[in-house]
């Protein structure tokens, strides 16, 4: 009976229920804890965490950057190739006839233009990518720095 009573007053007495029967105990969100140690041990872990997903959100980006520099690359090496083939028809002794609608020197240009560019364009990726990362890590110790003052004037405050 003292259980009975003791469910009707507490509210989450439904979904402990549900989460007891799986197996699973209740999340620390919903049951705060006052344990030093316990908060220690599950800010470390979060640490631990971010840690991790900033490792894969880095690598994520350097392979971003590479597909990107393949791209830039395969682009150049396709005008460089369409610039040798419209050279080797201009040879051609029948390309003499045909009425050329382009300058094929001014395409020549433009291409060769392009296909110089890559490595100033990748330099740029780069640089952005880097400007990034360091306004990402300016924030993440900004941010840390905030959470050490605070945790510094709870502990103050407890004590």
């Amino acid at each position: 009976m003292s259980n009975d009573n003791q469910n009707m007053n507490d509210p989450l007495s439904f979904v402990r229920s549900l989460w007891s029967g799986m197996g699973i105990s209740m999340p620390g969100m919903v049951t705060p804890t006052f344990d030093v140690d316990e908060l220690d041990k599950r800010i470390k872990d979060m640490k631990a965490v971010e840690g991790w997903l900033r490792m894969n959100l880095s690598m994520l980006q350097m392979t971003i950057q590479g597909l990107e520099m393949q791209r830039t690359t395969l682009g150049a090496v396709q005008a460089m190739s369409q610039m040798a083939s419209d050279a080797a028809k201009s040879m051609k002794p029948e390309a003499a006839a045909e009425p050329v609608a382009v300058d094929p020197a001014q395409e020549a240009i433009s291409g060769a233009a392009g296909a110089a560019m890559w490595p100033w364009q990748m330099m740029q990726q780069m640089r952005e990518q880097m400007q990034q990362s360091v306004e990402a890590a300016q924030a993440a110790s900004e941010e840390q720095a905030a959470t050490r003052a605070a945790s510094k004037r709870a502990r103050k405050s407890a004590g």
